[in-house]
């Protein structure tokens, strides 16, 4: 099967009876209706769509090695430092699609996929560990072109260092037995965001793991037995794209992950029972590298819309002449403009890895997951304070179409736009800002590849420095 069609990932979601709470109440009947789901699956099937635009000049596709059929470009396992900007150029027309506001587009996960395939070889010759289970899936994913998301994180109950459970029944996810078939889950997972409109959910250790039986890999079915997901409040207010343009369209549910006692078959696990596996995989992987990499090409799509919004503000009410909203701006242009070199210096100093793969360099693009969970809230401060006043009166949609639409034609006109035009663009700064979409974004980016502070001690550590300390010792030496 080649490159899917937004109607044939739609449903085949609708076909899988997953389970799936909703504020306490189980989701029947097709899920793609629902109201919580279908904005966002009615987007990601637009996406699926774009593979077969042929309009578009970026390459979405290309050809299997396997098969020969066109398959998501996302799937490329690349070979030259080319494959690379293929890859930035199709998840960028991919984000376009929604101006970067979907963090778990399906680019994302077949890039986290599509690098735990080209690292199997660090699994080889360890102990319970199946590195051609990892090619295996990745090729069925490729080839079906399968949506799936993930889940890492262990539930929020202690975040002490040296936390271990003692309750008969587990919280965090973790092994509870073995059998013929293969090994079986019980306890749960955070945060699966569009946890249940997927194919399949990847679960995987991300490292920290003191307890074997919390260390693991594997990826089954959304609908598989025992697996249920709860998701958090939805903020889907209407379906009105006037009154929420975003929220009505990208709302990426958020999801806690129970399994109850779920069998993995043994073709699709990963790995399992080995501490030293479950904490460095992801750090000696190419994983991080293509992943930060995915996001930051995301990232930059998301910042030119954020600046366009905060530009389109300054010109509608006329506040370009003001030094301070000049300096405004141009913090989000430098801002955009650092992030978009760091992406093309990670690609120029690419470099082939051990099994044959060019890996991103991997130092700018820690550079950029640095900056960003301290920019994007900036970037929300300055739309706030360039919108002021105006992200508060925003009547809606239907108060346009009542008999008051002549007092908002006069009252709420802005100097290059009619009253429903400037409304429908202050709604939208709002719907980025203020909304509960919005903050929701906000902390997602603050948090998407997890504790800043961790990040920074990362970056700190990824550094070489001794160069620039030997430059100062022969400087001192010199004088």
């Amino acid at each position: 099967m080649p490159a899917i069609t937004g109607n044939e990932y739609v449903e085949r979601i609708d076909r899988m009876k997953t389970r799936i709470w909703v504020d306490g109440t189980l989701v029947s009947g097709r899920i793609s209706e629902h109201p919580v789901f279908k904005g966002v699956m009615k987007s990601q099937a637009a996406l699926y769509d774009l593979q077969h635009n042929k309009s578009i000049k970026t390459a979405m596709t290309y050809e299997s090695p396997l098969t020969g059929n066109k398959v998501g470009l996302s799937y490329l396992q690349p070979k030259t430092k080319e494959d690379l900007i293929k890859r930035r150029a199709m998840i960028q027309e991919w984000a376009l699609s929604n101006n970067g506001m979907m963090g778990r587009s399906p680019d994302y996960m077949n890039t986290m996929l599509m690098a735990f395939a080209s690292s199997a070889g660090f699994l080889k010759g360890k102990e319970n560990c199946f590195p051609d289970n990892i090619i295996s899936f990745y090729e069925y994913a490729r080839e079906k072109d399968i949506s799936m998301t993930h889940t890492f994180i262990d539930p929020q109950v202690n975040r002490a260092r040296f936390y271990f459970e003692t309750a008969d029944e587990p919280i965090a996810a973790k092994v509870v037995k073995k059998n013929k078939e293969g090994i079986v889950i019980k306890g749960a997972r955070l945060l699966a965001t569009q946890g249940g409109i997927t194919d399949e959910i990847v679960v995987f250790s991300a490292g920290g793991i003191q307890d074997k039986a919390n260390g693991f890999a594997f990826s089954i079915p959304t609908d598989s037995k025992g697996l249920a997901f709860i998701c958090r409040s939805s903020f889907v207010e209407g379906d009105s794209s006037f009154n929420y343009p975003l929220s009505s369209r990208f709302e990426e549910m958020d999801t806690l992950v129970v399994f109850d006692n779920v069998l993995v078959p043994w073709e699709r696990v990963f790995y399992y029972d080995n501490l030293q596996v479950s904490n460095s995989f992801m750090a000696s992987s190419s994983v991080l590298p293509f992943a930060l990499h995915q996001a930051v090409s995301r990232q930059i799509i998301k910042t030119e819309f954020l600046l366009g919004v905060a530009q389109s503000i300054i010109e509608a009410i006329n506040i370009m002449e003001y030094q301070h909203v000049q300096e405004k701006a141009s913090e989000m242009i430098a801002s955009l403009e650092t992030m978009k070199a760091l992406i093309m210096k990670s690609e120029a100093e690419a470099e082939a890895d051990e099994w044959g793969f060019m890996r991103p360099g991997q130092l700018p693009l820690q550079a950029a997951v640095h900056f960003y969970p301290r920019l994007y809230p900036r970037f929300i401060e300055i739309i706030q304070l360039l919108g002021a006043s105006g992200l508060i009166m925003i009547p809606t949609e239907s108060a346009f179409q009542s008999s008051i639409r002549k007092e908002l034609d006069r009252y709420l006109q802005a100097k290059s736009a009619n009253a429903q035009d400037r409304v429908a663009l202050f709604r939208l700064a709002w719907d980025i800002t203020m909304s509960s979409f919005g903050t929701r974004e906000t902390l997602y980016e603050r948090f998407f590849f997890g504790d800043p502070v961790k990040l920074s001690s990362q970056l700190y550590f990824a550094c070489d420095k001794k160069p620039y300390i030997r430059r100062v010792k022969d400087f001192l030496q010199k004088g």
